[in-house]
């Protein structure tokens, strides 16, 4: 029988680092405190599942590559009235559409804070335990194309289905080139009815012949996206035209303010 001198190599072999630093002090609490054996454990228990999913977090979190800080809660919802909020934050909390392979898709033009509510889906999902990965189409089919012309293109595409959602950023942005649109196709393709995608567009489904090399494989896509997907025709007006017009008028005011005091200080 192990004695208790034992007990921190064996916390550290077994890779209970949050028992393994804590575990004495804990020990002194529950001889003060009166806890029962099974109090002691489900304590020590407790501590060391919450320091294994904030690691999960933290890890799931880096290998994203989220855009940083485009959370829900900092995007403002009220300059789109006709975006459905609930929706979205629903989205954002329930894991059971990407359990399901369903896909959404987020169509507007550019500035309307497409990428922002896409990565603040994601971020709510990686806090349930969801891998993501984000990727802007334009980087990812290059690197995908790569591998293909080397004979790697089903190992690349099977390393991706490690995240069970894929974001695919700007795709309206892929370059219409046989080899490259290509292989985005064979990516859809491959994640259909096994792994989510969140995708965003500039470009509505038809104006698509311009993304792939001929309409047949455009249907084809968008055929599979569509199937099991939520979409989103987002409008209004450019959140980053409003918000340069809006420090555009604040330095202006400014300007204005510290003239006239400038004039005032000058009279006096």
């Amino acid at each position: 029988m192990a004695s208790e001198a034992g007990l921190p190599l064996l916390l550290k072999q077994l890779k209970l680092t949050a028992i393994k630093d804590i575990w004495e002090e804990m020990a002194i609490k529950a001889a003060d405190d009166g806890w029962s054996h099974a109090d002691y454990l489900a304590a020590l228990m407790e501590l060391q599942v919450n320091f294994q999913e904030e690691r999960r977090i933290q890890r799931y979190t880096k290998e994203a590559k989220l855009p940083c800080g485009k959370f829900l809660g900092s995007f403002d919802f009220a300059t789109l009235p006709d975006l459905n909020k609930s929706q979205i934050e629903a989205y954002s909390k329930d894991i059971s559409w990407v359990k399901r392979s369903e896909n959404i898709m987020l169509f507007g033009a550019s500035g309307l804070g497409k990428t922002h509510i896409a990565s603040g889906i994601a971020y709510c999902l990686i806090q349930e335990g969801i891998r993501t990965l984000f990727a802007l189409t334009s980087e990812i089919t290059p690197r995908l194309q790569l591998a293909k012309s080397e004979l790697r293109l089903p190992e690349a595409l099977s390393r991706l289905d490690r995240y069970e959602l894929l974001i695919l950023d700007d795709i309206g942005y892929a370059k219409k080139d046989g080899l490259e649109t290509t292989v985005l196709f064979d990516l859809i393709a491959h994640r259909y009815e096994s792994k989510s995608l969140i995708i965003t567009s500039n470009k509505p489904f038809s104006a698509w012949d311009e993304i792939f090399p001929d309409s047949m494989m455009a249907v084809a896509a968008i055929d599979r996206l569509v199937h099991h997907a939520k979409i989103y025709n987002i409008a209004g007006e450019s959140y980053r035209k409003k918000h340069s017009i809006s420090r555009e008028n604040f330095n202006g005011e400014n300007m204005i303010e510290n003239g006239g005091q400038s004039m005032l200080n000058s009279e006096s």
